[in-house]
C-alpha cells in the first residue's frame, strides 16, 4: 500500500495504517526535528508530539498526497514552538562532568551512523556552528539534497515561496561554509598561535559570535586559510547519505 493510501486508510480509521503511516515517515521527522534542535534532549518529545498531532489531525488534511509536506510544516512549527519555549540554546555538551552520551548528540549520533569521516564529517561538525533559524533551514535542505524532500515541501515547511526559499538556502549554504572553515582551523594541528590567542576567553560553545570572530581571523591569517582551501560544495557531500534511523524498539 502507498503512503497515500495509507493516509486514506488512517482518515478513515484504520488503526494499523495509522501505525504503519507513523513507522514509514518517523525517520524523516525524526531528523528534521533531530537537526533543527542539535540534538537537544526534548528531540524524542517534539517527534512524539508531530506524530500524534500529524495522525490525529489526519481528518482536516484535505488532500492525502500532500501528507509528507504537511507533516514537515508541523514538524517544524513544533520545532518553532520548542525553541520558543526553552528561551535558550543547550549547554555545550562540555558543561557536563560525565562523558558524553554520543546519542544525546545529533551530529555525534550522524557521525557515528554513518560512519562519516573527512570534508563530510567536517560539514556535520560545522552544523553546530549555525544559529537556531539557520539551522531549521538546515534541516530541510539537507533532506533536500538526499531525496527525501523536494523544493516545494522545503519551502512549505518554512512558510514561504520557492524564490525566498532559495534565497534562505544560499544564505545558510554559504554560513555552513564559513562553519567548515572554523571547523578546519580549530582541529588544526599545530593550532595557529594568533587563534590560539584570540580563543583565550572562549568557552568551547559554538555560536554564530564566535563563528564571525574565527571567521575572520581565518580570512586574514595566511597559514589558516591556506588550511581551508579545497572545500567541497556541500551537496556533493551530502546527497546520498541515508537519513539516520531512530534506535526506537518495537513497543514504543
Amino acid at each position: 500500500m502507498d503512503s497515500t493510501a495509507l493516509v486514506i486508510a488512517a482518515r478513515q480509521g484504520d488503526r494499523a495504517a495509522g501505525e504503519r503511516l507513523a513507522a514509514q515517515y518517523l525517520p524523516l521527522v525524526y531528523n528534521v526535528v533531530g537537526r533543527a534542535l542539535n540534538g537537544h534532549p526534548d528531540v524524542d518529545d517534539v517527534v512524539q508530539e508531530t506524530m500524534l498531532r500529524a495522525l490525529s489531525g489526519l481528518p482536516s488534511l484535505r488532500d492525502p498526497s500532500r501528507f509528507r509536506s504537511w507533516l514537515v510544516a508541523i514538524a517544524m512549527n513544533q520545532v518553532r514552538t520548542r525553541w520558543s519555549g526553552l528561551g535558550h540554546r543547550p549547554a555545550p555538551l562540555e558543561a557536563t562532568e560525565d562523558p558524553a552520551d554520543p546519542a544525546a548528540d545529533f551530529v555525534d549520533l550522524t557521525i557515528l551512523r554513518l560512519e562519516l569521516s573527512g570534508q563530510r564529517r567536517e560539514t556535520a561538525e560545522a552544523t553546530r556552528w549555525l544559529d537556531d533559524s539557520e539551522r531549521d533551514v538546515l534541516s530541510l535542505w539537507w533532506l533536500e539534497t538526499t531525496g527525501d524532500l523536494t523544493r516545494s515541501e522545503l519551502a512549505e515547511a518554512l512558510g514561504l515561496s520557492p524564490q525566498h526559499a532559495a534565497v534562505r538556502v544560499q544564505r545558510v549554504k554559504n554560513q555552513l561554509d564559513i562553519g567548515r572553515t572554523v571547523v578546519r582551523a580549530l582541529a588544526s594541528d599545530p593550532r595557529c598561535p594568533a587563534l590560539e590567542d584570540l580563543l583565550g576567553d572562549w568557552d568551547g560553545t559554538p555560536t554564530p559570535l564566535w563563528r564571525k570572530r574565527i571567521a575572520r581571523h581565518v580570512r586574514g591569517c595566511a597559514s589558516c586559510s591556506d588550511g581551508s582551501a579545497g572545500l567541497v560544495p556541500p551537496e556533493g557531500l551530502l546527497s546520498g547519505l541515508a537519513l539516520v534511523v531512530p534506535l526506537y524498539d518495537s513497543g514504543q
